[in-house]
């Protein structure tokens, strides 16, 4: 099921499977590219729509074409000012353009906008983390009163040095949810455990709970939210998997 591989000093046990097959990456991937051109032909004529580019910013993003989609959400808030505090997909766009200073700003901003969503803080976490080192992205984790949906609390606690990834799981294991409930919360708990090894460079569990998290079917078919960052996830799986390959030495 696993195979032992040696990157750069680091044994690194990679999933023998992509978490999807690549057939239907493919399909989706042609789905977006038409998806890009045919938005591309209507800016074109509707030069000053929002919309259209909010829907090829994205058709750009879920190709890996971050820094396009953030060029499209850059126009976005040209257009009309106010969409700039709560546009979290920018923020998500600048951090895959590696652009982290700028990421972390936008999340600053939309904590004005909303202070009870902690995935917003998770996402200047993880920024910061790029940008000022993880002992100071600590220290500046964001400030919230409020409870918000699990399992975003145990995550923060996660990114606050609190908890571990295996008692995240384990939580969840044990809570009383239903079905959809249980699949909802482990879909985000893989994906930020995923993306906490990520920043901390520890590639082989980042790409293992990622696999898990783009494995679940409920971000792909949730609303538009859950379903971006299921692309998230997807993408960030895919970047550790071709960075891997060309890190194998050949035999």
């Amino acid at each position: 099921m696993f195979t032992t591989l040696i990157v750069t000093g680091l044994v690194w046990m990679q999933s023998a499977e992509p978490p999807l097959p690549a057939e239907r990456v493919e399909r989706m991937q042609a789905a977006f590219r038409e998806s890009e051109k045919k938005l591309t032909d209507s800016i074109q004529t509707e030069p000053k729509n929002v919309e259209l580019y909010s829907r090829r910013g994205d058709a750009q993003f879920f190709q890996g074409k971050f820094a396009e989609a953030v060029a499209d959400y850059d126009q976005m808030v040209a257009l009309d000012a106010e969409l700039e505090t709560a546009h979290w997909r920018r923020g998500i766009a600048h951090f895959y353009a590696e652009d982290f200073d700028k990421a972390a700003h936008q999340f600053e901003i939309y904590h004005t906008f909303d202070n009870v969503d902690r995935e917003n803080g998770i996402w200047r976490y993880l920024s910061q983390v790029k940008s000022i080192g993880r002992d100071k992205a600590r220290q500046n984790l964001l400030k919230y009163a409020k409870d918000d949906r699990e399992p975003f609390p145990a995550v923060y606690k996660l990114f606050a040095g609190e908890m571990t990834p295996a008692e995240i799981l384990d939580g969840i294991a044990k809570a009383e949810l239903t079905k959809e409930d249980r699949a909802k919360r482990l879909f985000y708990a893989e994906l930020y455990i995923g993306l906490n090894h990520y920043v901390d460079e520890e590639p082989a569990d980042a790409q293992r709970h990622l696999a898990e998290a783009v494995k679940n079917d409920w971000g792909r078919k949730s609303g538009y939210g859950p379903n971006f960052m299921w692309h998230v996830g997807r993408l960030q799986e895919d970047i550790l998997r071709k960075a891997d390959a060309e890190s194998t030495p050949k035999e």
